[in-house]
């Protein structure tokens, strides 16, 4: 899993390129990606299933902010971002949330 940083010159954003790897998905079908930036919206970020296996979504940001986020594995899985800048607790003490920091 890795995040890509890209601040843009012509506008106050980040995209920030999400990475699901195969091995985490276990031949799923679908990935969402949730998060404080879709209001935890389980359906709203779909990512992309690329020839490898591996998921992938760009998302655009405002830069100075810090993200909570989670992997939607096929409705039913919660996956943490191992490349997270950090992580918190989520208020539901299932585990933690993934941080993305902008």
């Amino acid at each position: 899993m890795t995040l890509k940083k890209q601040y843009l010159k012509s506008r106050p954003v980040c995209k920030v390129t999400f990475r699901l790897p195969k091995e985490a998905v276990e031949n799923a079908d679908a990935v969402h990606l949730v998060g404080e930036f879709n209001n935890w919206d389980r359906q709203a970020t779909p990512m992309e299933k690329l020839r490898s296996g591996e998921f992938k979504k760009v998302v655009e940001l405002n830069p100075g902010n810090e993200y909570q986020y989670r992997y939607l594995i096929d409705g039913e899985r919660w996956q943490n971002d191992y490349a997270a800048d950090k992580y918190l607790p989520n208020p539901y003490g299932d585990g933690d949330n993934s941080v993305v920091v902008v």
